[in-house]
């Protein structure tokens, strides 16, 4: 088999009404001139390889061509033969709609096959009173929340919550939410494009118009209820003499983890490609059979490591993330299933 290599990717950003230029200000992207960017996308499948010997094709082109060898068996029995996450920085300059996110089983039913969206979002910086929607106050039913909806109120109905920088939040399909303003994070998600807007808050767009809602579809996947956990408990792994490592979030779909480099690490990939992205650490991937190959990547840059890649090494300092498919007995996921009973 061919041997394989890491991905550097370069992000695509996307501009928003919402958005503003804080991914620039933090050091985190360098964005066009006059643009409000709400939105990094890591691990778009158009987003182009940055490194030989992918440089110039893109990542859907490398799943193509590297098949299981990429995204690895643990993604296929999941996922299909496609790319499974998507990671994303989000800069909430002002408050984003509310929304929900279908299952599988609907997606696949009523949105041609498509996936459903769990996600998760590592809380990076939040302005003093920054709260984020993650569903209602207490138990109300779809009748009432389409009235509310219809009424301009829903935000009467709906739970929000203080976060503050390192906070981190599980957002399971169904679940109603929105970001509000002044929060910058880190999402991990379903690689799915399907988000049904419930509410706006009667704002309109420059033209005068209101934007678009999809409620009928929201309606028929929310959950009627207050969350039973927002802000989950991560769960510190094991580690090494070169690092501290600790589980933020893990369910079927996906499994984040957060790596303190304070030296070097040594990981491998098994049945599934990894997302490596900085959080600010100044990072080196060696790898290899003899790991005599090695990649650079700093701040707000990600990195996509083949499941064939097998044994590696980082060298550096800071904050890493790492999230990948998990196998059903993968042990981070374990053990955060037994610190958060709630969401297992």
């Amino acid at each position: 088999m061919e041997s394989v290599h890491p991905i550097l990717l370069e992000a695509s950003l996307h501009e928003t009404i919402w958005g503003g230029r804080r991914l620039e200000e933090d050091g985190w992207k360098k964005l066009p001139p006059a643009m409000l960017i709400g939105e990094a996308w890591e691990t778009e499948v158009n987003t182009l390889a940055q490194n030989p010997p992918y440089a110039g094709k893109t990542l859907g082109q490398l799943v193509s061509e590297l098949g299981p060898s990429l995204f690895g068996p643990q993604v296929g029995a999941i996922f299909g033969p496609r790319f499974p996450l998507l990671a994303k920085f989000i800069d909430a300059h002002q408050k984003l709609s509310v929304q929900v996110h279908p299952d599988d089983a609907y997606a696949a039913r009523y949105e041609g096959g498509k996936l459903g969206k769990t996600e998760c979002w590592y809380i990076l910086a939040a302005e003093p009173g920054a709260t984020i929607v993650h569903g209602f106050a207490t138990l109300t039913s779809r009748a009432e929340v389409a009235a509310a909806i219809e009424q301009v109120t829903l935000e009467q109905l709906l739970h929000e919550e203080p976060v503050q920088a390192g906070d981190v939040i599980f957002v399971r399909a169904g679940t109603v939410h929105a970001i509000g303003a002044g929060i910058l994070l880190y999402e991990l998600q379903e690689y799915s494009d399907i988000t049904y807007r419930m509410y706006d808050y009667g704002r309109l767009t420059a033209e005068g118009k209101p934007r678009e809602l999809h409620v009928e579809r929201a309606l028929d996947v929310a959950h009627y209820g207050p969350s039973t956990r927002i802000k989950v408990r991560p769960v510190v792994l094991a580690g090494g003499l070169g690092y501290e490592e600790r589980c933020l979030v893990a369910c079927r779909y996906f499994v984040m983890r957060e790596l303190a480099l304070k030296g070097e690490a040594r990981e491998q990939t098994t049945g599934s490609c990894q997302i490596l992205s900085s959080l600010g650490a100044e990072a080196t991937i060696h790898y290899g059979p003899s790991l005599q190959h090695h990649l650079s990547f700093g701040r707000g840059q990600s990195l996509v490591l083949p499941a064939a890649l097998g044994p590696y090494a980082l060298e550096g300092h800071g904050l890493l993330l790492r999230s990948y498919v998990p196998a059903p007995d993968d042990p981070a996921w374990l053990a955060w299933k037994e610190a958060n009973p709630e969401l297992a």
